[in-house]
């Protein structure tokens, strides 16, 4: 979801790129909230963090303790945020209330990287 809203929102200024320390398949709930408010993710992949391996980021993200603390060094000076947010994955209960689970975080991300194109001035 992160990497749905960071490119949508930076429309070409940005390019982000979303990676995990054990990749899994793109959850379909995850496509399915961001679908309800017009962003496809549907093609989206997991991608494994090691294939970064080398590359210079302007901002590397973490959002969850694990990613944190097992986030490879990358070269440079990239701002570290750590946004510790709740993997919706494992959200339990009937469909609506994972749906649910699922927009909080949907809507937490968003307004985290909204906050910081304000703050870089991404929108200009």
């Amino acid at each position: 979801m992160a990497e749905g809203f960071a490119n949508f929102y930076g429309k070409g200024k940005i390019e982000a790129f979303s990676a995990g320390i054990q990749p899994t398949d793109v959850n379909k709930y995850a496509v399915m909230v961001m679908k309800e408010i017009g962003i496809d993710i549907s093609r989206h992949k997991s991608k494994s963090i090691s294939i970064f391996a080398g590359n210079k980021f302007d901002y590397i993200i973490t959002l969850c303790e694990s990613a944190k603390q097992n986030c490879p060094f990358f070269p440079g000076n990239a701002v570290r945020l750590h946004w510790d947010i709740e993997d919706p994955a494992s959200a339990a209960g009937t469909e609506q209330e994972i749906l649910d689970a699922f927009r909080t975080v949907r809507d937490k991300i968003k307004n985290n990287i909204l906050d910081i194109y304000r703050a870089e001035q991404i929108f200009t």
